[in-house]
């Protein structure tokens, strides 16, 4: 897979789709990397320039020691289109990928067309939690809390299926460098996007999962109001909505890019 040195880091990326067609970016959650989004590929390829990449601190993308920001995230995936030559583009992003979009579209308007915010939140507390995360991964590495992200990030009914792809991003989450992910935690604990959001004017989607308990529906519904004149999606699902309802998910983000 290619990789392209952006600043004073190295970030790993994917193109899929035909040249030419507008560009659909897409950013990661916490905790993933860029092949969280396989399953909607085949569809959204067919209609964008789809490109993706591993987010700062994941994946193959350069783990330098934090702490990071969500402005340092934005800059970074406006510094990447730049690299690539994409003047505009669409976003997609969940949870972490959200809140980089939501920086997006209140600090790089001019370069987003149209914004799925999903699984999201604008801010996510209290700043204890985030800490003692960080402090247990420092400590002990991923593997002390991979055990307890089944039931964050996806149902009961959804876990008894045994679903490979599941599998494999649970997989993907205990490979992941322990100094990005504390560094990204730490950008998500400073994060207060609520005032800056009511700014928008960027056509925006917002998507919540019905029982995602890391950031609830209420929590897409607070972006949902705060961004005037956006279109909100609930999906029966948890945090990965995307992941444990590829077809409903894809669908949803097509018929509001298109």
């Amino acid at each position: 897979m290619p990789m392209i040195a952006v600043g004073d880091s190295r970030f790993h990326y994917r193109l899929d789709g035909p040249e030419g067609a507008p560009v659909l970016m897409l950013s990661n959650s916490l905790g993933t990397n860029f092949t969280m989004w396989d399953q909607q590929i085949p569809l959204w390829s067919q209609h964008f320039r789809v490109l993706r990449y591993d987010s700062r601190g994941h994946g193959e993308s350069d783990a330098r020691p934090g702490p990071y920001s969500i402005a340092m995230l934005g800059r970074d995936a406006v510094a990447l289109m730049d690299a690539l030559g994409v003047t505009t583009a669409h976003w997609c992003g969940l949870s972490k990928g959200g809140m980089v979009g939501q920086w997006m579209v209140t600090h790089a308007r001019e370069r987003i067309n149209r914004a799925v915010l999903a699984n999201t939140a604008a801010l996510m507390g209290p700043p204890d939690s985030w800490n003692g995360r960080i402090r247990a991964v420092n400590a002990h590495g991923m593997a002390p809390i991979a055990d307890a992200l089944k039931d964050r990030w996806f149902t009961k009914a959804f876990q008894q299926k045994g679903d490979a792809d599941m599998e494999r991003i649970i997989a993907t989450f205990r490979a992941i460098s322990p100094v990005g992910y504390v560094a990204c935690c730490a950008a998500i604990r400073d994060m207060d996007q609520r005032e800056a959001i009511r700014s928008v004017t960027t056509p925006t989607l917002v998507i919540v999962g019905d029982q995602d308990p890391a950031t609830p529906p209420s929590a897409g519904h607070l972006i949902h109001s705060h961004i005037a004149g956006s279109k909100l999606v609930t999906l029966s699902a948890a945090h990965l909505s995307n992941v444990e309802q590829p077809e409903a998910f894809g669908k949803a983000v097509l018929e509001f890019l298109k």
